[in-house]
């Protein structure tokens, strides 16, 4: 059994050899087809010498090596400074630092607003090479020259956007808008767009809702400042008040509602755009005094230094300390108006008697000169020298669009009106 096997794997062994003999031999044929064979005459080579001038190239001139920048962003944060600002910009420069603290202009640098971004261009030391902060619509720039360290300032291009909101109110105006991302500007403008019609002092209630389409401001997609107000709906207590902005072909331009009626009364409701009513249109118990007497004004109480705004257009017929009154104004309207602004800690710059001033000017601000225990606005509204309750009183209206301009007018307020229907149902939706 054993000798039977050594002779079989002897027989695979020589099968092998034989195979692999038989597999080298067409490579060696090949090898041999490419060999010469004896006595095989070939043709001569002619050799040929050729001389030929060759120029030689310009000597290459090696470009001085260009000097590496970083750019950078930051945000402003909440409580930064100058110092920290540039340190989260990995600027390393003291004497970048230095011109920032002393270069007068550099000055609206430190009015840094949270949310804004600082630009910075810088060498790999830190070095600083330019700089760019965007404040108030004016774009700051500090840029290295060969003389030094040069700033500008200059107004900023701006990109106008329109942006649509709406909101519902649950305790404020101003708390509604914030929640809605909206800026106090914008309630503002929506308080004194509605201030004919809606008293934003009392007559506010839960589930009151907005809709409101505005212009905002930017600069390379950094969002600057808010526009004016394009469209807006303001539903007070179940009652809806829409309004459209209407520039007319000579450049005036003003709030109307949908069918073209002006919503600017002759007087505004309030000569405080937001304030608590202390005191009314009424008898009352004099704090001062100590009697019964008629009150015949309206008392919004603020703080020291609110300002306080004419309720219409007209004329300063007497500003100064009167009695009771304290730092009083005086303002005169058409011929039977006259409008009272009493207790002021201060005039607006530039206030005098003869002046004409404008519906919603600052004229003053709030104080406690004169009869009073506390700050507040004494307001008083009087048609030829009768006093009236300014909250009562059937205010005169200023005329619609001219008939004129309607056509203008249609074609100006139809997309608007489209994006006020929009915004209504996506509250509606919302709410239910």
């Amino acid at each position: 059994m054993i000798l039977a096997q050594k002779a079989l794997a002897r027989l695979k062994r020589l099968r092998m050899r034989w195979v692999v003999v038989a597999g080298a031999l067409p490579m060696f044929g090949v090898v041999a087809a490419f060999g010469i064979a004896p006595d095989t005459v070939t043709e001569p080579v002619t050799i040929e010498q050729v001389v030929q001038n060759v120029t030689l190239p310009e000597p290459v001139v090696t470009a001085a090596p260009v000097e590496a920048t970083f750019m950078r962003e930051e945000r402003i944060q909440r409580g930064d400074s100058i110092a920290s600002l540039l340190a989260r910009l990995q600027i390393e420069d003291p004497e970048a630092a230095q011109f920032l603290r002393t270069t007068r202009q550099a000055r609206s640098l430190y009015q840094l607003v949270p949310g804004r971004t600082v630009r910075a261009t810088t060498s790999a030391d830190g070095r600083l090479i330019a700089l760019r902060y965007l404040n108030n619509g004016n774009l700051l720039s500090v840029d290295r020259t060969a003389s030094g360290l040069q700033l500008t300032e200059q107004p900023a291009r701006l990109e106008t956007r329109v942006h649509m909101k709406a909101g519902e109110i649950r305790s404020s105006l101003f708390a509604a808008t914030d929640a809605a991302g909206l800026s106090d500007a914008v309630a503002m403008q929506l308080a004194d767009i509605f201030g004919g019609d809606v008293d934003f002092h009392r007559d506010l209630r839960k589930g009151d809702r907005f809709s409101v389409v505005y212009e905002a401001l930017y600069h390379q997609g950094e969002p600057v400042r808010t526009g004016r107000v394009l469209a807006a709906e303001f539903v007070n207590q179940g009652k809806a008040f829409q309004a459209v902005w209407f520039q007319h072909p000579d450049g005036e331009g003003g709030y109307y509602g949908l069918d073209g009626k002006n919503l600017r009364k002759q007087f505004l409701r309030s000569p405080i755009e937001f304030s608590r009513i202390s005191s009314g249109f009424s008898m009352r118990f004099h704090p001062v005094l100590q009697t019964w007497r008629a009150h015949k004004g309206i008392d919004y109480a603020a703080p020291v230094g609110t300002r306080v705004r004419a309720t219409a257009d007209g004329v300063v017929e007497s500003i100064g300390p009167q009695g009771g009154y304290g730092n009083v104004i005086v303002i005169r309207h058409q011929s039977k108006y006259t409008t009272w602004y009493g207790h002021l800690s201060g005039y607006a710059k530039g206030l005098t008697k003869g002046k004409r001033v404008a519906q919603g000017e600052v004229i003053g601000f709030v104080g406690m000169t004169g009869l009073t225990t506390g700050p507040h606005l004494h307001y008083e509204f009087r048609i030829n020298d009768v006093h009236q309750n300014p909250l009562r009183v059937a205010m005169p209206e200023a005329p619609p669009v001219l008939p004129q301009h309607r056509a203008q007018f249609d074609a100006a307020v139809r997309p608007l009106e489209q994006q006020l229907a929009l915004l209504r149902g996506l509250v509606v939706a919302s709410i239910e």
